[in-house]
């Protein structure tokens, strides 16, 4: 069986510590590229990316809160990992629906994506990724305690273009606790300034987003902040990927590669 789930921009985000449920709070967007998984029965269990033998806890941790039985999963990027574009949760998403699939299991979509958004935080992979790959599209999630609560705002087939300079470590960001006091207390200024806007306009959410990333301190790669100056100097509006050392923008720039937004969340196929 195979699975699409869309990769996805978080723009901004705020961390919650509930004491069931850990998550974010913030604004993201799916795009047209993401990952493709397929899954098989198999003598052992087998986690593959882009044709390579990996170890992927996240993924693994899917695997056996659905299933006893042994599997290979093979996962087939289209976009750059560890750059911010979600993709461990995307296959966390994609892998539960396939499962779902295969085995005949009866789940329902929104306990598949608890299964992998669990998994994303049990392993440090992410909080707030599989939530918008849930929902597809422009989404903000403003809700304490529910991780796939989200309000949906109308950008659509919009282009957006973006450029890799570098990874982060997620994980160190989201379990550090001095980190955490910084950019909670600049997403939580982001999201109260998107509220207040009337219309919630892709310009608008990217200002709002390249702010919070200078105040949030995880701004700090150099060829980002460059990248950034130089879209803004020329009239467009740019901001940094959460968590990536990279950057996207609302028109083309040097070096860059173009996504389209995507309305679709995952799916099988």
């Amino acid at each position: 069986m195979r699975a699409f789930a869309p990769g996805n921009v978080s723009c901004i985000f705020r961390i919650v510590n509930g004491k069931s449920k850990r998550h974010s709070l913030g604004v993201g967007f799916t795009v047209d590229k993401g990952v493709v998984v397929r899954v098989s029965k198999s003598e052992r269990t087998l986690i593959y990316a882009n044709g390579k033998k990996i170890k992927f806890p996240t993924v693994g941790t899917v695997i056996n809160e659905l299933t006893t039985e042994r599997v290979k999963v093979e996962i087939k990027d289209q976009l750059p990992s560890g750059a911010g574009f979600g993709l461990s949760g995307a296959s966390a998403l994609a892998t539960a629906y396939a499962l779902n699939e295969l085995f005949r299991l009866g789940k329902s979509k929104r306990y598949l994506t608890m299964v992998a958004h669990n998994a994303e935080v049990i392993n440090g992979t992410g909080l707030g990724d599989v939530g918008g790959q849930y929902h597809g599209g422009m989404c903000a999630k403003y809700t304490r305690g529910s991780p796939l609560k989200g309000v949906e705002f109308p950008v659509k087939k919009s282009f957006v273009y973006y450029r890799v300079f570098g990874i982060l470590d997620t994980k160190k960001v989201i379990n550090s606790t001095f980190k955490k006091v910084r950019i909670n207390r600049a997403g939580d200024r982001a999201l109260k300034r998107i509220k207040l806007l009337k219309n919630k306009t892709l310009k608008d959410i990217i200002r709002i987003s390249r702010d919070f990333a200078f105040e949030s301190g995880l701004l700090r790669d150099r060829r980002v902040r460059d990248t950034i100056r130089d879209v803004e100097n020329r009239g467009g509006n740019a901001s940094m990927i959460m968590l990536g050392n990279a950057v996207f923008a609302d028109i083309p720039f040097k070096g860059c590669k173009r996504l389209r937004i995507s309305s679709k969340g995952a799916f099988l196929l």
